[in-house]
């Protein structure tokens, strides 16, 4: 009776073994599950993420990039108004110049 009572004790200290090792195996999976759900997550939200700054910065990208011919032509008008104004002003007072330095060298100091 003891050897069979020795018996019946083993078989049930061997099922809760077994019990317990599918208790952590059940476990383990599920950590495992939980963390590539987490991986995926994450990786689906950098990716999001980066699309949204690379819409960002293609977004900036085009406006300075677009505007580039507009502020060349701005800047070209800008420096065509300029450089009349200059010839429009060494027109103006260039005989006033002419006349000073006429004036200046034809001048004999003693």
């Amino acid at each position: 009776m003891d050897s069979s009572r020795g018996q019946n004790g083993i078989q049930q200290l061997l099922a809760a073994e077994q019990e317990a090792q599918q208790i952590v195996n059940a476990a383990r999976n599920a950590k495992l599950a939980r963390l590539k759900q987490a991986k995926e997550e994450a990786e689906k939200e950098v990716a999001e993420f980066r699309a949204q700054m690379e819409a960002e910065y293609q977004r900036k990208l085009t406006e300075t990039s677009g505007d580039s011919g507009a502020n060349v032509k701005r800047l070209e008008k800008e420096t065509d108004a300029k450089i009349q104004h200059l010839k429009t002003e060494a027109e103006r007072i260039s005989g006033d110049v002419v006349g000073m330095l006429l004036k200046h060298v034809t001048t004999v100091r003693y």
